[in-house]
């Protein structure tokens, strides 16, 4: 499949969100580009080459849908077969979303729904590709959840900063005290973001997945350039390993991780 330069992304971007051809791209608009051709890149690795075998791209916390919509025009083209569905909880952008929609050239069927990631009712039941670019707060781990419910069959995931609502958060601050990792805002923060990194890692290695974790855009376009890529392998040697890595890393109690069910574990 043809890889969509950064010049189509820019032109599309700009037809399909602005509109007014005296506006130009704002400099974020440059830096979300940037980020686009990179995912978009991403994507197409997992696009079928039968364009009549079924495609289902869910774009989840999809704001504007700008992953989504632009998959359908510059990826998926007059694919009949393919579906695109944008999942987000505001229902100003998911309106937003809708008029941009009506902008995109393509044949794949396009549904936008308001709702939050978390609610795996909202998934389809068959995702070929679930993918969510800098989800906030706790989206990220409702998106692993959700996907691993679901039984998706491939994640790309780029989480936004890590708040408080990360699920791993009371563990690393935990261990952190425990190891005596020192308060200096850059140390401490990159001890807490690698055990919420590795813990998301696990939980999703532990339900089947096989992940790689790499920075698909330079720190210069977005201090959150780091995306997760998950396939659904059925690997039952290393979900074990996985399993007990977890069970490790989230300690005797395991009283700081939340489950499924959105209860403690």
């Amino acid at each position: 499949m043809n890889q969509p330069s950064l010049s189509d992304v820019r032109s599309a971007l700009h037809r399909i969100w602005i509109g007014e051809e005296e506006a130009q791209l704002r400099r974020e608009d440059e830096k979300k580009a940037l980020e686009l051709t990179a995912l978009l890149e991403e994507i197409a690795r997992r696009v079928p080459a039968n364009d009549k075998k079924p495609f289902t791209l869910l774009d989840v916390a999809a704001g504007k849908s700008y992953v989504g919509l632009l998959a359908a025009e510059l990826l998926l083209g007059e694919r009949a077969s393919a579906q695109v569905i944008s999942l987000e909880r505001d229902p100003r952008r998911v309106e937003l979303s809708r008029v941009a929609g009506a902008r995109v050239r393509t044949g794949a069927r396009l549904e936008f729904i308001e709702g939050e990631v978390g609610r795996v009712e909202l998934w389809p039941q068959e995702v070929a590709l679930a993918v969510g670019l800098h989800a906030c707060g706790s989206a990220s781990d409702e998106v692993i959840e959700s996907a691993i419910q679901a039984r998706a069959r491939a994640l790309l995931l780029v989480p936004c900063c890590t708040s408080r609502a990360a699920w791993a958060l009371p563990r690393a601050t935990r261990l952190a005290e425990e190891l005596g990792i020192p308060r200096a805002a850059p140390v401490r923060r990159r001890f807490l973001q690698s055990v919420v990194d590795a813990e998301r890692t696990l939980r999703l290695e532990a339900a089947g997945y096989r992940v790689e974790v790499v920075e698909f855009v330079a720190p210069r376009v977005t201090p959150h350039n780091v995306l997760y890529r998950a396939i659904l392998t059925h690997d039952a040697g290393r979900s074990e390993r996985a399993r007990a890595e977890l069970l490790r890393l989230r300690g005797p109690s395991g009283a700081t991780v939340r489950t499924t069910e959105g209860g403690q574990e």
